[in-house]
């Protein structure tokens, strides 16, 4: 049994569109049983709007390294976006801003090092970057990011033995990641994440052929040197490939 794979690292986050809280409902928003929109009161319209502001400044901060202030400013503007969703959940702009602003501060805390902190907000994000992947099926973008933090918070659960846990993260990963690499089959980003997934659900559960998979898999993406740095490692004690150092 090779070690957790805390492989592969959710993808970074594109910049999220940060839209006025009274712009019409996304017309490509999913039409099943959404709760019916309530209007926002001027004051909830106001909060949004300086939510936008500290949202862009925490990005500005975060940029610079500043991941300090970026928390800061992260949790001041995500209360003010999530009542603009709780106000029309069928709004695919704001339930994208409101995925983005828990993704980008996960990110600032796992660089100060909070990582318990980092997978709280996975968890609490998980929901919305669902309801995109469902409303988006062809933005591979958003697939990506999902499956790498379902992946994250898989690797988190089997660094703490809990496999049982961790495979159902690892399952609904491999198959975002399947869709990604049928996609796009070249796309380093997308067979590495396959690989993640791959490693995890190797290690979480006892199907063999998942075990076969991610070992071909590693041997393959090490040959031709598609392999990340953080996936490395992993595929090198899979394979018992000699290790650097």
């Amino acid at each position: 049994m090779t070690a957790p794979a805390f492989a592969q690292e959710a993808p970074a986050a594109p910049a999220a569109s940060t839209p006025a809280a009274t712009t019409p409902t996304d017309p490509a928003a999913p039409a099943e049983a959404a709760p019916a929109a309530t209007a926002m009161t001027p004051e909830q319209i106001v909060a949004f709007n300086t939510a936008v502001t500290d949202f862009t400044a925490g990005q500005s901060a975060q940029q610079s390294g500043d991941n300090a202030t970026a928390v800061t400013k992260y949790e001041a503007a995500i209360p003010a976006i999530k009542t603009a969703v709780e106000s029309d959940p069928s709004k695919t702009d704001n339930v994208n801003f409101l995925a983005n602003a828990l993704y980008a501060n996960a990110a600032a805390y796992g660089a100060m090092g909070q990582l318990d902190k980092t997978i709280a907000l996975y968890g609490e994000s998980l929901p919305y970057w669902r309801k995109l992947v469902e409303a988006k099926p062809t933005d591979a973008a958003s697939r990506n990011i999902l499956a790498g933090i379902l992946i994250q918070m898989g690797n988190q659960k089997l660094g703490a033995q809990d496999k049982a846990g961790s495979a159902p993260l690892y399952s609904e990963a491999l198959t975002l990641a399947r869709k990604s690499v049928a996609e796009n089959a070249t796309d380093n980003i997308n067979k590495n994440i396959l690989l993640s997934a791959l490693i995890g659900a190797s290690q979480s559960t006892s199907d063999t052929a998942l075990q076969t998979e991610a070992v071909e898999m590693s041997k393959k993406m090490l040959a031709d040197g598609s392999v990340d740095a953080t996936n490395k490692p992993s595929a090198q004690a899979l394979t018992g490939a000699p290790q650097a150092g």
